[in-house]
């Protein structure tokens, strides 16, 4: 046997292989970000499939599909706490009411860079009032800020606060629509019955170490009180998490 001739097929073959799965690869995603949520057959192709499995969607659906990218985040020592510090003089907040009002004043004054975090109703529970910072318009799920109530006053809260490293060469990418998710989702991992409560757009991810996180683009989709974590970027969709609320 010609070992030579019999290795550069081989090699041949495989390259025409990963060709293959590339161009499958490159096709998928293509079809992910040329869907059209606006259109009337997106539409009605999610009714079909929210029917079909008696699914409801109590959420308000989000209409921006933008470009975002990939970051990397460090901690900042000074202003991350591992447990939650008691006030020496409680005041009251409420993250329901409207911004400019007095309460506003009285959370900047203790806790720093307060407003660079948004209010979160899927995590928040009787008694504790949970936020994330924000990078750009977007949530970072992973970075936290906690507001301890009794008696409606804040009497302890607990902060983690991150900057974004320099971006380096990422580029924005164009996320897939949230139809493209929940059409996902509702095909193979929604049971019978299932109401979605929340569609979130922000970023997700992992530890590095105690300090830094690489995080991705992320749909945050809360069915029957479970966290489903879809790859915006991909559609790869994380084991779906049990919400602590």
């Amino acid at each position: 046997m010609d070992w030579s001739r019999a290795k550069t097929i081989l090699i041949l073959s495989f390259f025409l292989l990963n060709l293959v799965l590339g161009y499958q690869l490159w096709t998928t995603r293509s079809d992910l970000l040329e869907f059209d949520p606006s259109t009337a057959s997106a539409t009605e192709e999610i009714q079909r499939l929210m029917k079909s499995k008696n699914i409801q969607i109590t959420a308000e659906m989000p209409k921006e599909v933008p470009r975002m990218k990939e970051i990397v985040v460090q901690y900042d020592e000074k202003l991350t706490m591992e447990k939650s510090v008691p006030l020496e003089t409680p005041f009251k907040y409420s993250p329901l009411l409207s911004k400019g009002t007095s309460r506003d004043t009285a959370a900047r004054a203790v806790i720093p860079n307060m407003d660079k975090y948004l209010y979160d109703p899927v995590l928040s529970t009787n008694g504790t009032y949970v936020f994330h910072e924000l990078y750009g318009a977007y949530p970072m799920f992973e970075v936290k800020l906690e507001l301890t109530e009794q008696n409606g006053m804040i009497v302890a809260y607990r902060q983690e606060y991150a900057d974004v490293k320099p971006e380096g060469e990422q580029k924005d990418q164009k996320v897939i629509s949230p139809y493209t998710v929940l059409g996902s989702l509702i095909e193979n991992y929604f049971p019978s019955g299932t109401v979605v409560s929340s569609i979130k757009l922000g970023y997700h991810g992992q530890t590095f170490n105690s300090q830094t996180m690489f995080l991705v683009p992320y749909w945050r989709v809360v069915g029957n009180g479970d966290i489903y974590y879809v790859h915006a970027l991909n559609g790869a969709v994380d084991p779906p998490q049990k919400n602590k609320k």
